[in-house]
């Protein structure tokens, strides 16, 4: 097995100097901790599984040496490089994934961008990325996507390897349904469609989860069960992996002679001051205005403080292409001045700043040497920065200040986690740190470091890694119940050697799609051909079994050479017969529940009562999803105490509830029909839980197949009414006897 990574970049970087190619590793906590992983350091006698990372070099190569910088990936990074143009790159990288996604995503919309163009680009570089990921995969490999920039590619992959464990793990928060509806609808729906290529979608925190999951609801209309979306022809597993960082190398990097020796030179050059530490890329979702501003409070509400305490922020270049980044920069510095002019002294300076990018062997001392962290970004997927700073204590003393707006936040609550938006949760926050006994920061820091050890970023890809083939095993066993293959082969066979075969066939959801209201799910005319070729064939006998009312079923199917059975089971009309009750029944019962269903209809805006002879049905397929679920809830709550006295069963399916006479179920209906007729073949073919009882009912040698995917008590699956279709043709075509689905 091959893992196979793919990401915006790779791990290295390409320049040009001189018009020869320079190569250096790329920076970021993505890039570092995939590698990290990758390069890590395995027991003697282990075998280092085999791997091959795909991403951008970082720039635009030209032709004629794409070669050199594909060997060099090869044999450093065993990597193999996505040539992109500089052009597409700008639209894509700087225009559709920073203007647009970058800024909603963070919850800054009024920064957010919509340009068609750059949405189109966005498409095409995914499109891109998946022809050169599908000429590469083996069929065996294992594919993990990474980041916001190729959410269009799980779909795209999964269209030519429709068996592949595909991971994809997002970063960046994934916003509230409130946020993400802001996207225009189609490009939001292509998002979440093409994140549902996937096998496993991974998110930071249970927050973004969560909000990933009720957007699926609202776009797509997917319901999830503790996580799980099944589809019509997979099931999306969706859960929480927290990245960590390599908490060893830090530890032991802090804990060095070379790191005591530059420790003790910044100390000399604050001495009798407590040292307050940041660091940050320019990016405006970091919080540096607030964090300065903030710390200007500080300094206002506690003059005691004054020339005792110094502020480090340390401020690394990003995205230097976008105007709002570089405006950014410009109040940054103009805030600095503001504040080292109004506070400081040539005794003093209150706030040392900095904009550069920082070694990892510059960085270190400064964790160390600082009393205080300031990590307060305004919204991050996760922040390794205060994860860094609690590896790299070695004596565990040390204050974290950590923003409720970083996903490090969910674990890490022995931090004092402050409103990045409040100024004075900054002044409160930095006295407590600054005064905070040292057996208080260690008590505190010991129980993070133990935690961010366990879970380092090894531990975070592992448990990704290990969740993705693990939904491998589910599949298969899926596969193994699919009605394709011999299985299908063998179906077909014993159809075509029977010479008494019975058919029953569900509806909704089983020959034609769900449709927003039932009367729009009318049969087509290519659908009225196949019943009407089955039922035409004297070996066949042919039954709709369906929840409808009689008088739809008569009026859509009356004239074929079919049986039908309506209302899950009250009534059946044979081939070129009449309508027959199967069980006398009475519907004095309606008079009392009817009231309580119009109620819940008034309640809930797209909801909508059917009235069937013997049953009334409240469907709210056209309703908001989230309001429909839990009035459905109180709506069941309800019914269960006004019927409990009546002889009378409610049921929840597909976005309905029904009501209904007790004993009356299509198991039941479907074995009245077939003791009328003698028959040697039996397929049984639905879709949701009135179905089930039918499935339970029949003979163990039937072929009962459930359309999509659920716990069901039939032997197989079908992917949708369009396979459904697609077999029912076939088996009504002796020309197409040796297909298979």
């Amino acid at each position: 097995m091959r893992l196979v990574i793919v990401s915006n970049r790779l791990p290295f970087t390409v320049s040009f100097k001189e018009g020869s190619p320079e190569f250096k590793p790329s920076a970021g906590g993505l890039t570092t901790g995939l590698w990290s992983y990758l390069d890590r350091k395995l027991p003697e006698d282990s075998e280092r599984p085999d791997y091959l990372w795909m991403g951008w070099p970082g720039a635009s190569i030209p032709s004629e040496h794409e070669a050199a910088v594909r060997a060099y990936g090869e044999t450093h990074f065993k990597s193999s490089p996505v040539f992109l143009p500089e052009e597409s790159m700008d639209r894509f990288y700087l225009g559709f994934c920073n203007k647009t996604i970058w800024p909603l995503f963070h919850y800054f919309p009024m920064l957010t961008q919509y340009e068609e163009d750059n949405w189109q680009e966005y498409r095409n570089i995914n499109r891109i990325f998946a022809e050169s990921v599908i000429n590469t995969l083996h069929p065996d490999d294992v594919l993990w996507i990474h980041d916001y920039h190729l959410m269009l590619l799980p779909k795209l992959v999964r269209e030519k390897f429709p068996e592949m464990p595909i991971g994809f793990f997002l970063h960046i928060p994934f916003p509230s349904w409130e946020i993400f509806r802001l996207l225009p609808r189609t490009w939001r729906e292509e998002i979440v469609e093409g994140l549902l290529g996937s096998s496993l979608i991974g998110f930071h925190t249970h927050d973004y989860a969560r909000d990933f999951l009720t957007s699926v609801l609202r776009t797509s209309g997917y319901e999830h069960q503790l996580g799980n979306l099944a589809l019509r022809d997979r099931v999306v597993d969706v859960d929480t992996f927290p990245m960590g960082v390599e908490f060893d190398r830090f530890a032991q990097r802090a804990a060095s002679q070379e790191t005591d020796l530059r420790v003790e030179e910044l100390r000399q050059k604050c001495i009798g001051q407590k040292v307050i530490f940041s660091v940050d890329r320019l990016d405006y979702t970091k919080g540096l205005i607030n964090r300065l501003r903030g710390y200007e409070t500080f300094l206002k509400l506690n003059p005691q403080w004054h020339g005792k305490v110094v502020f480090i922020i340390s401020v690394a270049p990003s995205r230097v292409g976008v105007d709002s980044y570089q405006a950014m920069k410009l109040e940054l510095e103009q805030t600095v001045g503001r504040i080292v002019g109004d506070f400081g002294n040539v005794h003093w300076t209150p706030l040392v700043y900095q904009f550069r990018n920082l070694s990892f062997e510059e960085i270190v001392p400064l964790y160390r040497l600082c009393d205080v962290a300031l990590i307060t970004p305004l919204r991050d997927g996760m922040n390794l920065v205060a994860k860094e700073f609690i590896a790299s204590r070695p004596n565990q003393t040390g204050v974290l200040i950590l923003s409720e707006m970083a996903g490090a936040a969910k674990e890490m609550g022995e931090a004092l986690i402050i409103n990045p938006f409040h100024r004075e949760d900054f002044a409160k926050a930095l006295e407590q740190a600054l005064t905070m006994p040292v057996e208080e920061q260690i008590r505190r820091n010991q129980l993070l470091q133990d935690r961010l050890r366990r879970y380092n970023v090894v531990r975070w890809a592992d448990d990704f890694e290990q969740a993705l083939v693990a939904t491998q095993k589910v599949e298969a066993a899926r596969r193994a119940r699919l009605l394709t293959g011999k299985a299908y082969s063998g179906m077909v066979q014993q159809f075509r050697s029977a010479t008494n075969r019975a058919l029953l066939l569900d509806y909704d959801g089983t020959l034609v799609p769900f449709a927003a209201e039932p009367k729009l799910a009318q049969p087509d005319a290519e659908l009225i051909e196949i019943l009407t070729a089955l039922g035409s064939e004297p070996a066949n006998q042919v039954t709709i079994i369906s929840g409808r009312p009689r008088r739809t079923l008569e009026e859509w199917f009356g004239r074929l050479p079919i049986s039908l059975i309506a209302e899950h089971g009250v009534w059946l009309r044979d081939k070129d017969s009449e309508w027959r009750m199967l069980k006398t029944l009475t519907a004095d019962w309606k008079e009392r529940v009817r009231p309580i269903l119009n109620l819940y209809v008034d309640r809930l805006p797209g909801a909508l009562l059917e009235e069937k002879e013997f049953s009334l049905a409240w469907h709210y397929r056209r309703a908001d999803p989230e309001q429909a679920s839990q009035c459905a809830k109180e709506l069941l709550d309800d019914l269960a105490g006004y019927t409990r006295n009546i002889d009378v069963q409610v049921f929840e399916g597909n976005k309905v509830i029904e009501i209904r006479n007790a004993g009356v179920n299509k198991g039941a209906a479907g074995m009245a029909w077939l003791s009328a007729y003698p028959h040697d073949f039996i397929l049984g073919v639905g879709d949701d839980w009135t179905d089930e009882d039918l499935f339970r009912a029949l003979p163990p040698t039937a072929f009962s197949v459930r359309v999509g995917l659920a716990s069901t008590a039939a032997r197989y699956y079908l992917g949708g009414p369009s396979v459904v279709r697609r077999m029912l043709r076939e088996l009504a075509s002796p020309a197409a006897a040796k297909g298979a689905i």
